[in-house]
């Protein structure tokens, strides 16, 4: 017995219709050829079978973004060297320059491989830090710089410390401009980051972990120039450099006039020898003695093997950044 009685809302006769699936395509097998007849086909598709211009615009929105993206890891990668090297705690300015490959300079001989002088490549770029003052800019290391840059693709940057407060604008741009590639550090075989800081000598750290710094600016000559040729194999060839390199720095660039008299002396007579320090072949002798023969003074006032020697090197096409510093 029902309690009450209603009366039907609807027909008895009322099939509703249930769906089968969760939603409907249109039958791509119905339709006639291979071609795209579809909405979203017909929007970005063209008869001669070039993309839609909407498509590339939106290709190339998309390559700005990586490239955005690309720089500013390149800033963050910076920051976070801050943060490593306690020597660049202040970023101020930073300039980047890339240098393709080029064949080896016919002045120098022998074949030098970085991962036998710097250790096996992982991936990270081998970056060569040295902290220099601006007050002495150090005019071998920036030929140094330029020749490295001929022979390997070098990541060359310029950082100012917090400890120094006015740079002039050509240290600042002393390893060149800055290039649009800098942000992918993976092309690059090597770093090379000056940092201008009130030090009271010149310092270089390669890897904190591996190796101590290397202090003075004759020291780290001798270890950038190792990168492109080896040194002598003969033990009196290589002490007669490394005599020389020696005299140059501690003599003709901070001796007394009467110490810097004598080794222009002993550069007369040698040169009236042999058409370079170390006999036939250019070396790292004649770049440091060049450097400091033109601060020491005007190449007029040298003896006369001297100028034809400084004409020599001159020619060689190395010492164009050191000069730009003394004009």
């Amino acid at each position: 017995m029902s309690m009450y009685q209603v009366k039907p809302v609807c027909g008895s006769l009322l099939k509703p219709d249930l769906p089968t699936c969760m939603y409907t395509l249109p039958n791509i097998h119905g339709q006639q050829g291979n071609s795209c007849t579809s909405d979203l086909c017909s929007e970005h598709a063209l008869q001669n079978g070039e993309v839609d211009p909407a498509v590339k615009a939106l290709e190339a929105r998309q390559d700005e973004i990586l490239r955005k993206l690309y720089e500013l890891k390149a800033a963050v990668d910076g920051l976070a060297k801050t943060v490593t090297t306690p020597d660049a705690d202040l970023d101020l300015t930073v300039s980047s320059s890339l240098s393709s490959q080029s064949p080896s300079s016919t002045t120098f001989t022998g074949v030098t491989n970085l991962d036998t002088l710097l250790g096996k490549d992982l991936g990270a770029l081998r970056d060569i830090v040295i902290n220099a003052n601006p007050a002495q800019p150090p005019l071998t290391l920036l030929v140094l710089h330029s020749v490295l840059c001929q022979r390997y693709r070098v990541l060359s940057t310029v950082h100012v410390h917090s400890s120094v407060s006015n740079v002039p604008p050509q240290l600042l741009s002393c390893l060149g401009p800055r290039h649009a590639d800098s942000y992918a550090r993976q092309m690059f075989q090597l770093g090379f980051t000056l940092i201008w800081k009130d030090v009271p000598t010149l310092q270089m750290k390669f890897s904190v972990q591996n190796m101590c710094p290397i202090e003075g600016e004759a020291n780290v000559a001798r270890f950038l120039f190792k990168l492109m040729s080896p040194y002598p194999s003969d033990a009196a060839l290589a002490t007669l450099v490394d005599s020389w390199v020696d005299m140059a720095f501690f003599q003709l660039a901070e001796g007394s006039a009467k110490e810097r008299a004598a080794v222009l002396r002993a550069l007369n007579s040698a040169l009236g020898r042999s058409p370079w320090l170390a006999g036939q072949e250019f070396s790292l002798a004649d770049m440091a003695c060049y450097c400091c023969v033109l601060q020491s003074g005007p190449a007029s006032s040298t003896p006369s093997n001297v100028q034809r020697w400084l004409k020599s090197c001159e020619n060689l096409g190395h010492f164009s950044p050191a000069k730009a510093f003394l004009q």
